[in-house]
Formats: C-alpha cells, structure tokens, sequence
C-alpha cells in the first residue's frame, strides 16, 4: 500500500510539473527569436530576466553566485527534478563529503554514492565572442525545465546540473554590439574593449590564482559548495575542417592526477562523440586532432583536474553570422583522432547549438547512467590522495625516467647488456635496481607538507598565496605558538599545508616545479606547443619562502576553517618623535607609499638600506598608518633621518592600450588600482601627436605594443586588440584609440620622450624599443644562417611559458628590495647581450641550467645574458625586462622590478 501511494504521488508530481513545463516561455517568446536563429544574439539583460522566468519552474532555482567585475549579479540556475530541488543540501553534502574523503571508510562512501545524485556543471559564455557557448546554455536551461520525455526525466531524477553564466559582462558587451547593427549582414564582433573588464580571454586563465571576482564567484561554488564530478566547460571555435573538438585529449596530462581521472575523461568523451555519430552528426575530432591536453593548471577546466573532478573543454565553430566548414583535405581521412569526419558544407549557428544541446544531453546522460559509480570515484581519488600524502610516495615523471636510464648508462661498461636478463623489464628493459635507486631514494620523495614561515620578508604576499590555496578549498593549517620541526625554528602564525588531503595533487601544483616532457612532432623535428604554460609553480613566481618536509610532523597548529580568508597580521606602528623606516621587499609598502603620497606626505628612499622608504612622522602620515593595518606591514621607529635618504615624488604614469584592449595591458591596469598607482591609457594615436612630456613621466609598454625592428632575428610581433581597426567604422567615441605603434611616427616620439627626460619601461616583446632605437644590445637568441642573422631554431632552443631563476644586480636602484636571485616568468621572452657599458644588465642568467619549473630546451644558449637592462637615451631612461614580471597578476615576485621605476627620487 505504502508503495502504491509513494508512486501516485511520484506521478502526480511530475504530471504537476508536465503542466508547469508547458506554461514556462519559449525562448522565442521571451526573446523574440529562437535560439540559434541566424544574426540574432541575446543580451545578459535579457537572459538574465529568462533565468528568472525560468526559475518559476519546480524543476529549478537560481542562485546569485556573487557580483562581476562591473557589479552585475551572475547566477546559477540549478536544475533537477522537483524532489530532488526540495533536498539540495542533502546532495550537496553528499558530494561535499565524497570530495573531501575526510573520516569515511569504503562502505560508507559507496552508502552515500548510492544515495546521491550526480552533479554535472556546465557553464557558458566565459570567452563571450564565442557566443555559442552562452547561448547553449540558454537551448539547455529551456530544454530541461520543459521536456517530459523518458530521457530528460530521467536526468533530472538522476542529477543536479548546475548552469552558470561564466561571464555575464562579456554578454552584455558582445550582444549589445553585435545587435546594435541595423543591418544584418554587417554585424560583427569588433568590440571596443576587453569581454572582462580587465582581462578578456586570459579570464580562462585565472582559476588557480582567483583574482578576478568572476573567478572568485565560480570556485567557491566548485571548490567549497557543490564539488561536481563533471565540469563543462564550452568554447569555440574547432580546428578547421572539423565541427567541434573534445576529450579524449592528446598527451601530456599532469603527472600528480589520479589515474582514475585520465581514464574518466576519457570515458566521457567516447559518450560524446558516440552520441553525435548515433545522431549523424560528423566533425568530432579529439586526441591529436586537437591542440588541447590535461597538462596545464590555470583554466576553468583544467584545475577541476586538481580537484578530481572530470573537466570537459569542446570548442565548437559558429557564429550568429553564417560561415562554412572550409575543406582540410587531411580532416578527411578517418582516424582515431576524427572517426567521422566532415565534408564541407555551409554552417549555420542552429547546427552549432544542436551539436552543444546533444553534447549536454551526452554528458549528463553518461552522468546518470554511471551516477553512483562517478561519486565513488571521486572520494577513491580523495581517499587515494590523503594515502599518497601520508606516507612516502615517489611521483613518476620525465626527470625521475631519465635519471634511471642515467644511472644504467654509468655502470654499462661494467655491467654489460643485461637487457632481458636478471630482474629486468622484459627485453630491451632496465634492471629493476636502477628503479630502485632512484624511485627509493629517500631524497627524491614527495613531500608530506610545506611550512610557510611568518617571518619571511613579504609575508603579506605569502598570505596572499595562502588565500589562493584556500579559495581552491585546500585544508590548511596555522601554528598558534612557536615551534621547531627537524630543528628548525618557525614563529606563530606559520601556515602549513600538508598533502594528506583529497586535493593533493593541488597542493604539489602549486609548490613543486612542473617536469615537462621534452616534446617534438619527431626526433630532431620542431617542438609541440604546450596547450598554455608549460611551468608556472604559483609559490615561486610569488616569491614565497617555503620549506618542504619529507617526513611526517606536527605541532600546536589550529585548522583554518574552509574557506576563511586569511589577513596578515597587524603591525602597530612604533611611538616616535622623527620617523618610521618600512622595508622595500614587501609589495604591500608601495601601496602605503602611493596613499602617503596622495595625502602629501614626505617620502624618502634609503639607497644604502636596499632601496627601503622613510616617512617622517607627520599628522598626514600618521592617518595613512592608522588605517594600514590590513595591509601588514612593519614599520620601525627611528629617532633620526637615514643617512643618504633621498625624497620620492609620484610620477605621471601613461599605460599603453589599444583599441579592442590589450590583455596583459588590462592585467597592469588591475594591479595598478590594488596597489592605488595613478595611472592613465595611452593609445598610438596620442603617442604619434607627440608632446608626451608635457603629460607623462613615465610610458609603460607591456608585450605586444611594440613592433619588431627586424623579424628575421627575432623581433618579436603585436599581441592582442584590434588597433587596426577601420576608425571610419567605429562610434566617434572609439575613434582615438585605434592605430599601432609605427616605426615612422611612433618610436620618433619616444625617443623624443625620453631625450626629455622622460622613462619608458617595456615588458616581453616590447624589447623591440631598443632595436627600433639602435641601441647597442643585441639578440642573445638568435644565429647567423647563410649570411642572415635568425632566430635560434626550435629544434636547438624553445622555452614556453616556464619559470626561470635570474640573478639581479642590487646594487641597481631599478632592483630595490629584490633578493640577489630570483624566480621569474620566461614565456619565448627576450634575452639580450650587452655591448656597451653604459647600459646595465639588471638580471642576468647566470647558469646554463636556469629552469625552474616547466620545459627549457637548450637552456644553455641563456648563460650569461640579460634578461633586464636598463640604458641611458639622452636625459631619460629605457627600462627593458625580457621576462613576464607582471605576468597575469600572479608574478607578484618580480611586481617590485616595475614599481621601482613609477616614482622620482632626488627631487
């Protein structure tokens, strides 16, 4: 009886819902148009009210995840069945408990794995011009709350799909745009400005760091709220001649992952492209066919990865604007990579998002169908990692295989070929002894945890560090009382992260150096680009200090509860009657130093104290220091003023842009408002009007602004914007900010800047000032080929995005509060030789091995040159830093190489 009336009920629900379902809008209703209708795009604003629509529906509720960077409010709307959406926080909490793998034996995770219900997110319209990803989201949020058919019924009692807008101000802005042309035919996606206030496309680079609060808003809800088993993440556009590219994806994926989840992905994605064949939908291509791997950290998807989590990433073709599969002779073959290929055809954007709905439909089918044995596998893959981590465990890498084949070669002359023999590997294998000794030795182990000391210099950015690692839902630990661990002795208020916890392979991303694989198209052939970064370990492009425990330890340490940010303590400012000296290492000072200046109060640099400011004890001062104290910073009391101190001045700033914006322009404009610099955008046509000094102290050029001198020998090309842009097509108000840096017109009035007196500091390939100016440096990177100077060849020399450790002058005012060596971000960057002496190397390679982290081919070429230098060009300066020392707001280590030159001494 008990199971009669529990199924009327479950039946009179869903014919409840049915008729629900009926009376929620079509998109056509709401919108005016369907979604997928040729040269017609919806705005936030618009979708926005949909969502809310739709979230009248029992299937659904819509959850404000928190602000974008230009305050609109980004939701969530989470869809399921009506029982299921009435007991939400009994599913979140089931995955939330599997995630973490925390106290659970076996039996009681497969008791919970049985009793949930599979999460799957997927996400939309994080890079908004590629508007098929919003605009799915949009097909899927309809399709799911107003279907009733077998299939989607049993979705929605199956899971819980979490649909999030990943960028509702890029919507706003590319919609907006695209739709304010009348005529059809001519609408286009030539925005004016970056899709994320600041960053643009680099917002998929941003989810191990968190700064932006779009990223901010999407970990919290993965990290420490739902803990989903599948992440989607949509993009386009696919490779040509295909429709859209997935998982399964090529090789190398991250040494630290769980087994478990390589092989998850790549379950997934055969149920991807088998339901698009079963649908007669050609065009998937995956494997080698893509450029996509699992190797980099940093993406919406990939530091799901970390997190055991099974991320998807398809980039699918299709514009709102017709186009065509354009005709790859080579896409035509089937393979592995692309099982059924695709003929040419013309392409309308119905097609892209009825290819995206089926995916979805793949996905969350596959969700469902393995529901109890996804939430198992995430807490084996948590349980697995708290295993790893709290006992010693070697990871196996390209490093460790080459030291085997190392130690094997030495003792060959005395061994002889043992291949076949003894304990080998088969034949052609190694003795199982030189496994042993190098996968056994006790030095060549994991760590079991990293102690990062209070008492470091920039301990400010240390907790900064430690906020990142609690914003991607780590478990993390601080010392209540001063302790000694193998003898060493560490104060209150240490932190500490150990890796016996379920997101371990987080942890050992963020402070160990990544070993990529060397990695050629064949022996002595090009190399394969990395999909990203090949090397990015956050705690060394920080500058955190560290220490790295092998063995197991412990200590009056205090758990920080998840998700509590965490602030450096506060400093009281000493009583005195004449002054206070704060160090110059700390990034945070310059913050104080920029709020003194604006209130005017005097600042001093002490040159013979490594740059470290003095501010006399003033009513001004003393305002500024008594609202500082969250930025942690020591100050102390002096009775008099240093000796040699030299007054500091702020100076006019000008930050170079473009019209359709600059990446890692808007990347300095973000730090420059942290940090409270003043600051204004310059573009190329105000640089060709000349007159700078009369605006401007110092110009800033970050990569890509300057043009090449001379390509052949590695000069280096723009990046990012659309400063070429037709201005006649553009509103008046855009007008002024297109064009490029010319080497007719501009670089004549830079040299004129800085014969004025004026500085100009370059970032990346922005070195290219100096060769357009003829100074005497030259390419460290290049050969002579036939009579022809060129670029070092790939197949002798190819470092991709990886971390390299430099040594700095600091005797150099431009290095003031840098340690004598540092880490910094080498991305193909310049590297230059020296030939005159009145330009002074800043930073030079002093090594011929200087990895750090990630892939150095060749690496020897770098000895002995200059990675900075810094030369005299009539009464100014040129500031010139090869490597990346802003790179994406995460190189906080190599922040203080720039904000040196920002200000005046002596004056």
């Amino acid at each position: 009886m008990k199971v009669k009336l529990l199924s009327t009920l479950a039946v009179a629900m869903w014919l409840t819902t049915a008729v629900q379902a009926q009376q929620v809008p079509s998109p056509k209703d709401h919108f005016g148009f369907n979604i997928g209708d040729d040269y017609s795009l919806a705005t936030y604003t618009q979708t926005e009210a949909y969502f809310k629509k739709l979230s009248a529906s029992p299937r659904t509720k819509l959850v404000d995840i928190g602000l974008t960077e230009e305050g609109r409010h980004q939701w969530m709307l989470i869809v399921s069945s009506p029982e299921n959406i009435n007991n939400l926080e009994k599913y979140k909490e089931i995955s939330r408990k599997l995630a973490r793998a925390e106290d659970l034996t076996d039996a009681q995770a497969k008791q919970l794995a049985a009793q949930g219900k599979a999460i799957v997110w997927i996400d939309g319209g994080l890079h908004a011009t590629e508007t098929v990803g919003t605009h799915q989201l949009i097909e899927t949020a309809y399709e799911l709350v107003s279907r009733n058919d077998d299939e989607t019924k049993r979705i929605l009692d199956g899971a819980i799909m979490l649909l999030v807008h990943a960028n509702p101000d890029g919507q706003e802005l590319v919609s907006s745009w695209y739709m304010g042309q009348k005529d059809p035919v001519k609408r286009n996606m030539n925005i004016p400005r970056l899709y994320e206030k600041y960053i643009g496309h680099d917002n998929n680079r941003d989810f191990y760091m968190m700064n932006m609060k779009e990223s901010q808003n999407i970990t919290r809800q993965q990290f420490l709220e739902w803990f989903p088993q599948i992440v989607y993440n949509h993009h386009q556009t696919g490779p040509a001649g295909s429709v859209v590219a997935g998982p399964p994806y090529r090789d190398p994926f991250n040494y630290v992952y769980d087994p478990l989840l390589v092989t998850s992905i790549d379950a997934l994605g055969a149920a991807m492209s088998s339901r698009l064949n079963a649908e007669d939908k050609p065009g998937y291509t995956e494997r080698n066919g893509t450029s996509f791997s699992t190797w980099w950290n940093g993406g919406l998807r990939t530091t799901t990865y970390f997190h055991n989590m099974v991320g998807l990433l398809t980039e699918i073709i299709g514009s709102p604007t017709p186009s065509s599969v354009p005709l790859v002779p080579e896409r035509l073959i089937p393979s592995s990579n692309t099982p059924f290929p695709v003929t040419p055809r013309e392409w309308h954007y119905k097609q892209s998002i009825d290819y995206s709905l089926s995916l979805n439909y793949a996905v969350m089918g596959y969700a469902v169908r393995q529901r109890d044995q996804m939430l198992y596998n995430m807490y084996v893959m948590g349980k697995n990692s708290i295993t790893r981590g709290g006992k010693d465990n070697w990871t196996l890498s390209p490093k460790r295989a080459d030291s085997i084949n190392a130690a094997y070669k030495k003792d060959q002359p005395a061994t002889g070929n043992t291949a076949g023999g003894g304990r080998g590997f088969g034949f052609g294998g190694v003795p199982v002894k030189y496994y042993d000794q190098v996968l056994k030795d006790p030095s060549l182990r994991d760590p079991r945890g990293y102690i990062i000391p209070a008492n470091q210099s920039d301990f400010p950015t240390a907790v900064k560090f430690v906020n990142a690692l609690i914003r991607a839902g780590l478990v993390i630990q601080k010392a209540t009382a001063d302790f000694k661990v193998n003898g060493v002795s560490y104060p209150a208020g240490s932190y500490i992260v150990k890796t016996d916890q379920a997101f371990r392979p987080h942890i050992l991303d963020m402070f160990e150096p990544q070993d990529h694989p060397n990695d050629f198209q064949y022996p002595g052939g090009p190399p394969i680009r990395p999909y990203d970064n090949a090397g990015w370990t956050l705690a060394y492009q920080m500058g955190v200090k560290f220490d790295r425990l092998l063995d197991g330890f412990d200590g009056p340490f205090a758990r920080v509860p998840y998700g509590q940010l965490q602030t450096p303590p506060a400093q009281p400012v000493a009583a005195t009657a004449k002054g206070y000296v704060i160090s110059s290492s700390i990034n945070n000072a310059f913050t104080l130093v920029n709020d003194l200046l604006k209130t005017g109060a005097e600042v001093y640099r002490v040159p013979a104290d490594n740059g470290a400011f003095y501010i006399p004890a003033s009513a001004q001062a003393k305002a500024v220091f008594e609202k500082s104290t969250p930025l942690g910073i020591k100050t102390t009391a002096v009775s008099k003023t240093p000796k040699g101190a030299v007054k500091m001045s702020k100076l006019r700033i000008g930050l170079w842009d473009t019209y359709g914006g600059s990446i890692p322009s808007g990347w300095v404009r973000w730090m420059f408002e942290q940090q409270h610099f003043d600051f204004e955008r310059v573009y190329a046509q105000e640089i060709d009007g000349g007159n700078l000094k009369s605006k401007f102290d110092v110009l800033l050029f970050v990569g890509g602004a300057i043009p090449s001198a001379n390509p052949r020998a590695g000069g280096f090309g723009e990046f990012g914007g659309r400063g070429g842009a037709n201005p006649e097509e553009l509103p008046a108000e855009y007008r002024s900010q297109t064009g490029r840096i010319t080497a007719d017109k501009s670089i004549p009035q830079l040299k004129a800047f800085l014969e004025a007196g004026g500085s100009i500091v370059t970032i990346g390939s922005s070195a290219n000032l100096a060769y357009q100016l003829k100074l005497p440096v030259s390419n460290a990177l290049s050969e002579t080929v036939n009579g022809q100077e060129r670029p070092i060849s790939g197949d002798k020399f190819y470092i991709p995005g990886s971390v390299l450790t430099v040594t700095y002058d600091t005797a150099q005012p431009a290095n003031w509060g840098m340690a004598q060596t540092g880490d910094v971000m080498f991305d193909s960057s310049p590297a230059f030789k020296i030939n005159d002496a009145s330009i002074k190397p800043l930073a030079t390679y002093t090594t011929d091995k200087p990895l750090r982290s990630g892939w150095a081919w060749g690496q020897k070429y770098l000895k002995g040159t200059a990675a900075s230098f810094v030369a005299p060009v009539g009464a100014g300066k040129l500031y010139v830093f090869g490597p990346e020392i802003t790179f994406r707001s995460q190189a906080h280590g190599t922040f203080r190489s720039l904000f040196n030159q920002l200000y005046a001494t002596g004056k």
